[in-house]
């Protein structure tokens, strides 16, 4: 089975990048919808959605019969919209174990595109209050490195670290929020 190339427009419903090393980022327990764009003629061809490192060894996790009915299995569904040229696929609940490489396809055409999909993990907030007294002192937050010293990720008074840690400065709040990407390389 061999795929035409397409041009992939992607869309997630809440957190969602897309940057020039087809790469793709969704959040843990939030959808994924990609779009397929594929040139006049092919619309009666099957369309699929793969996963896998190699085209010759991916998995078809969903595909569609050649018509527009949308098809659903599991956590993924296919739709095909003939008049707009366009695929959608739709990955529900990432989970971390999705991050991986996927494939949008045509079948019976002889070329295929892959995108890597990283999966970010619900963000986790920490609150930490504290009294007017404080209000003009440096808040971090820091990994234990042992009894005597503490790594510090991040402090009011240094940049945060992209896609890591932000944090947030209210009168007498200070909370954090911590994100993780999971990645298959």
């Amino acid at each position: 089975m061999w795929l035409f190339p397409v041009l992939l427009l992607f869309l997630v419903q809440v957190q969602f990048s897309i940057n020039e090393e087809n790469l793709m980022r969704g959040t843990e327990g939030k959808a994924l919808v990609v779009y397929c764009k594929y040139p006049s003629g092919l619309e009666s061809n099957v369309k699929l959605w793969c996963r896998g490192k190699n085209w010759e060894s991916c998995r078809t996790l969903v595909k569609t019969t050649g018509s527009e009915q949308l098809v659903r299995k599991g956590r993924m569904s296919i739709q095909d919209d003939h008049s707009q040229r366009t695929i959608t696929m739709t990955m529900e609940e990432l989970q971390r174990d999705d991050a991986d490489t996927y494939w949008c396809g045509i079948e019976n055409t002889d070329k295929t595109i892959s995108y890597q999909l990283t999966v970010i993990a619900k963000p986790v907030t920490v609150q930490c209050h504290y009294g007017p007294q404080w209000e003009t002192f440096v808040k971090s937050w820091c990994q234990d490195a042992g009894l005597n010293s503490c790594n510090i990720l991040v402090e009011t008074t240094r940049p945060q670290l992209k896609n890591i840690v932000s944090f947030n400065q209210e009168k007498h709040n200070f909370s954090m929020t911590i994100l993780r990407e999971y990645k298959n390389l």
